[in-house]
């Protein structure tokens, strides 16, 4: 029998980047099938891209081109949203004619970007011998590197998170427009289009492929681990990574052809005996054990000339069905001076091109307008992805507290049995009930459920809800439970800032709440947001108007 746990796990279990994680079990495909798609939208959502934000036909300045005996180069801005700009170069190869498989190329944290040019890693070395191969190829920057510099690298304090407007977010966004600007062109098949990238952006690369079926192939380099995560602000964001890690991830790309590249000196070392077979199981779900391979390099951390080359022959195999392999060897290069291969090599971005405040005022704006048109149904689906919460399977009380048995959390509650329609008590003093059914409870790190809880970590909120999140669980918690011991429409009676954790518990709530407003002072302003109710992307999800919304009944 399920007991309530004398602890309450999320204080006990704050995993983080270096947690060592397992991969779940996954019997059936439809089980498999039913949670991608929960994976989906939370990547999505915390990506700030759900909804996913308008996608007009792609605007490039494409010029400076390098022409060689078999390939050329050319220098990219890309618009990837009105007034911002992404940098890149467009490899070709010379003499192919007719639709041409495409490669979406992210660099990764090399220190000179999508130039780099060093023994552990080479963008234009795989770039250009991928082109004199047969493959269109853009290599894009990094937000903050070479010539995206509309934003840092590294940006995104509370406000910010309010809207999920970070790193991460925009990098997902300009390869699903690399993606987007890849279908305008004549002579790229849409059906070969492939991804690769190594460290950062090995992570943009699962990325991109577990959210965009577009993609047909991809070969991610030393990054799908279950031992690290990603310690760059550019692979974390507030609940990206809540009850998921990246094998996971990665593992959506099934059933299309992937390529898992490791390395005996990084966290990828245990690919061959953990990674590989767990993604494995997953194919072997659609019967398509055969497509995904692993390789593992005797090297440190790198995309260096041996992984580059397990990549062209996996590419050579599946986008060009290729039988013979002793062609796919990579071949030395001429290296281009900077000057010719930075779109802002002396030139400035196009005119109208936006600060990083109007990026981020234009961010808001436009989620405003979203959720002004949002249904019902809709504003409460992103609320909950917002809020990160669930109407639990099934919840215990034992010994003055109630859990959720497959969570073990626990949440201090008080029961009095009564007549007539209940109570829900939340932070609301000396409330009796008056002779009716009262659950009163301690919301998380409120009154008796305050703990220690390990926030030292970095990036704590990529994998752990905040203090608010976990409240409004506690709220819904106790009202499905207080569903199976009483009768009516319960109503929900809150002191001071709870009101705020109950307005927005009785907003995703499925059953029928009353609530009994405190006055508590709020208006859903940024600010406030951060003092009194601080939950990444809940700005994003409609905020304090959208709750209201739902709740005006």
């Amino acid at each position: 029998m399920a007991q309530v746990p004398p602890t309450d796990s999320r204080n006990t279990y704050t995993p983080n980047t270096d947690t060592h994680f397992t991969m779940p079990e996954y019997r059936t495909l439809a089980e498999w099938e039913a949670r991608k798609k929960q994976l989906r939208e939370q990547i999505l959502f915390t990506a700030g891209l759900d909804p996913m934000p308008d996608r007009p036909r792609p605007r490039a300045e494409v010029f400076g081109r390098i022409t060689n005996n078999d390939y050329t180069i050319e220098k990219v801005l890309l618009e990837t949203r009105p007034g911002y700009y992404l940098g890149g170069n467009l490899y070709k190869p010379v003499g192919k004619t007719g639709r041409l498989p495409a490669i979406v190329s992210p660099h990764g944290h090399w220190s000179y970007g999508r130039i780099e040019h060093s023994l552990h890693g080479s963008i234009p070395a795989r770039c250009i011998n991928l082109a004199r191969q047969g493959y269109i190829v853009f290599a894009y920057d990094m937000v903050g590197y070479n010539d995206t510099l509309q934003t840092p690298h590294s940006f995104a304090g509370k406000t910010e998170q309010l809207w999920n407007f970070h790193p991460l977010g925009l990098q997902l966004w300009n390869s699903i427009r690399v993606v987007d600007w890849f279908l305008t062109m004549d002579d790229v098949d849409p059906e070969r289009i492939g991804a690769t990238g190594a460290s950062g952006g090995g992570t943009q690369t699962f990325l991109l492929t577990a959210v965009d079926d577009r993609v047909k192939f991809a070969a991610p380099v030393n990054m799908i681990s279950a031992i690290m995560q990603g310690g760059s602000p550019c692979e974390n964001a507030p609940g990206l990574r809540v009850g998921v890690f990246n094998v996971e991830i990665g593992a959506m790309m099934a059933p299309r052809p992937l390529l898992m590249v490791s390395a005996t000196g990084d966290w990828t070392r245990n690919t061959m005996k953990e990674e590989y077979p767990a993604i494995k199981k997953i194919y072997e779900l659609y019967d398509r054990g055969a497509q995904v391979e692993a390789v593992q390099i005797d090297a440190p951390h790198n995309y260096n000339k041996d992984s580059r080359e397990a990549v062209y022959k996996f590419f050579a195999k599946h986008m060009l069905k290729a039988s013979d392999m002793t062609a796919y060897t990579e071949k030395s290069i001429r290296v281009e001076q900077p000057q010719n291969m930075l779109a802002l090599h002396g030139r400035s971005l196009p005119g109208g091109s936006l600060t990083y405040d109007g990026l981020f005022a234009q961010w808001r704006s436009s989620s405003d307008a979203q959720m002004k048109t949002a249904s019902a149904a809709e504003k409460r689906r992103l609320l909950k992805l917002a809020l990160g919460v669930e109407w639990a399977d099934d919840v215990i009380h034992q010994n003055g507290a109630l859990a959720r048995p497959k969570v073990k959390d626990r949440v201090p509650a008080r029961w009095t049995p009564g007549k007539g329609s209940p109570i829900l008590a939340v932070n609301a003093g000396n409330e009796t009930g008056g002779g009716r059914p009262i659950l009163a409870i301690d919301a998380f790190q409120t009154g008796s459920a305050k703990a220690p809880r390990n926030r030292g970590h970095r990036h704590f909120l990529t994998f752990n809800h905040s203090d608010d999140q976990a409240r409004v669980q506690d709220i819904l918690t106790a009202l499905r439970w207080l569903g199976t011991q009483a009768t009516g429409t319960p109503e929900l009676v809150c002191g001071g800032q709870a009101s705020v954790w109950c307005r927005f518990a009785a907003a995703v709530a499925p059953v029928k709440v009353n609530l009994r407003d405190s006055g508590f002072a709020f208006a859903g302003t940024d600010r406030e947001f951060e003092e009194h109710f601080f939950v990444p992307g809940i700005q994003r999800a409609g905020g304090w108007q959208a709750a209201l919304a739902l709740t005006s009944h």
